[in-house]
């Protein structure tokens, strides 16, 4: 019995001990994203060179804060890294200091500087939206919506569709990723396809509705199955399908009316 409790002792300690060279190097990580900062406001890095680096860190620090139990902070990296998708080179003046954001953020999430009542949801709610989206007269709403769904002209579509409502849009293209990010920032409005690797968007939409913390969160199923397809009857009646085909738009626009967020 000794024996077995020294072992799991000596588990917790590597645990704790991989877990907090995450936190340092994470730290250092983000030293360096500020200096890239100041590198790209003197003009001795280029657009392309300042977004390459922040996504290309993103990434990694997407995945390893996910491993660690960070989920708050992977989600702010998949974040920063929407945030820099197809943006403009030279970058427009007011990325310095949304980038610098991002990092202050980062930086109170990993350390632990939050407040203890401080909710992950709103701090990501304050993040700004994608660089590339040139909303002109629209006006911008405090209003989340996260798709689940594969890259493609699809996914870019709808996109489009909810940022012409003002909406903040998010593309997570994994089940199982998007899982635990809507737990974490609380969307209020969850698009997903039907059909998905690993875990299917039916069943997604299923485990969402039955939870306590998340079924309260609106969800609407895109999908190109048949009306009467098996997979679909498992729905609950409250989540509005969407079809792809010809009425696609007005089934998206009317799934919304739905939902009572148009």
């Amino acid at each position: 019995m000794a024996a077995t409790e020294k072992k799991m002792q000596d588990r917790v300690e590597i645990s704790e001990q991989l877990r907090q060279e995450f936190v340092d190097e994470t730290i250092d990580t983000l030293q360096s994203l500020d200096t890239t900062i100041e590198e790209g406001r003197a003009g001795r890095l280029n657009g392309t060179d300042v977004a390459t680096r922040f996504r290309r860190n993103a990434l990694l620090l997407r995945g390893q804060a996910a491993n660690f139990g960070f989920t708050a902070l992977a989600a702010m990296a998949h974040r920063l890294d929407e945030y820099l998708a197809d943006a403009p080179d030279p970058l427009p003046p007011r990325v310095w200091e949304d980038l610098r954001g991002f990092i202050d953020r980062m930086t109170e999430m990993v350390d632990g500087h939050l407040a203890p009542d401080a909710d992950p949801a709103e701090i990501i709610r304050t993040l700004p939206p994608k660089l590339k989206v040139d909303f002109g007269e629209i006006e911008i709403h405090n209003v989340e919506v996260m798709l689940v769904m594969p890259a493609g002209a699809q996914t870019r579509f709808v996109e489009r569709e909810m940022q012409q409502c003002g909406y903040r849009v998010s593309i997570v293209s994994d089940t199982i990723l998007a899982f635990a990010m809507i737990t974490q920032t609380d969307p209020d409005l969850v698009i997903v396809s039907a059909v998905m690797p690993a875990l299917d968007g039916i069943d997604l939409a299923i485990a969402l509705t039955a939870m306590p913390s998340t079924r309260n969160i609106p969800i609407a199923v895109i999908t190109s199955l048949d009306p009467g397809d098996e997979q679909l009857k498992l729905l609950p009646r409250r989540i509005p399908v969407v079809y792809k085909g010809p009425s696609f738009g007005d089934d998206l626009f009317r799934a919304l009316d739905d939902l009572f967020l148009i």
